[in-house]
């Protein structure tokens, strides 16, 4: 607020709205708009609100109006001698010199106070800025860490893979392996099979064909060597000439131990 504005702002702490109509002045040089100077000036004893002075005096506080009329300017100093006048408008430009100090004042003082927040709220980011940096470093520090351990992990991991997959392979070969020998057990198997029914059908054979050399291999006999329907009629055909009760008593053994044992009782 520069020395030649033309209005004044209310000196309530709350109001500091500018002043237009009328104003309350105080004799402590302090001035407040209509509307709280009335509120405040309307108790008795008055206490000025800026500075909580008494206002006892009749002329203590004047309401007065801010843009006086041409009659009013015309008429209010007339008849007054030079030097009253010259002490007139010296107190008046006092009171307004009074009122620019203050506002220049209030405004250091606004301005101070806005320094100081803006000093601690700096400091306060600066102080946030610090510890997040930190954290920030932590975190940083946090992943190097867990990305070596993830690399460790992948690194176990694809050996275990490789293992594995090793491991499979062999798995495989084994089967394979088991497989082949477990066909070879069973062909061995039916081998023997075979090999333990020939001797019989060899000596039934011979009962049924006395005329076949016994030398002769079972497998090589004309009589197994045939195959189909003619080999069946021949084999069965042996068994139909001696009567089904011939065979029975040459291929069942038990049989015979049960005879023998009827005959000696």
């Amino acid at each position: 607020m520069s020395f030649c504005d033309d209005m004044l702002l209310c000196n309530f702490p709350k109001c500091r709205s500018k002043l237009t109509g009328f104003a309350w002045a105080t004799t402590c040089s302090h001035v407040f708009c209509d509307q709280h100077g009335s509120g405040e000036f309307s108790r008795s004893p008055a206490i000025c609100p800026a500075c909580s002075s008494a206002l006892s005096g009749k002329l203590d506080i004047v309401r007065t109006e801010l843009s006086p009329s041409e009659e009013y300017k015309a008429m209010v100093l007339a008849g007054l001698r030079p030097d009253v006048v010259l002490d007139i408008s010296a107190r008046a430009l006092a009171f307004w010199s009074y009122q620019v100090h203050q506002e220049h004042m209030y405004q250091e003082y606004s301005l101070s106070r806005a320094e100081a927040q803006l000093k601690q709220m700096e400091k306060m980011l600066t102080q946030q800025n610090q510890s997040r940096e930190l954290e920030l470093t932590g975190m940083r520090g946090e992943i190097a860490s867990l990305k070596k351990v993830m690399e460790e992990y992948k690194r176990k991991y694809s050996e275990v893979s490789e293992k594995l997959m090793e491991r499979n392979r062999q798995y495989q070969k084994l089967q394979a392996v088991y497989d082949s020998l477990r066909l070879r057990n069973m062909v061995v198997d039916v081998g023997e099979r075979d090999s333990l029914l020939q001797p019989a059908h060899h000596n039934f054979i011979t009962a049924c064909h006395p005329t076949v050399p016994r030398q002769a291999s079972p497998h090589k006999s004309p009589l197994f060597s045939s195959t189909g329907n003619d080999g069946e009629s021949r084999f069965f055909s042996c068994v139909e000439a001696d009567g089904a009760k011939n065979f029975f008593p040459f291929s069942s053994p038990a049989r015979e131990r049960g005879r023998s044992f009827v005959k000696k009782h």
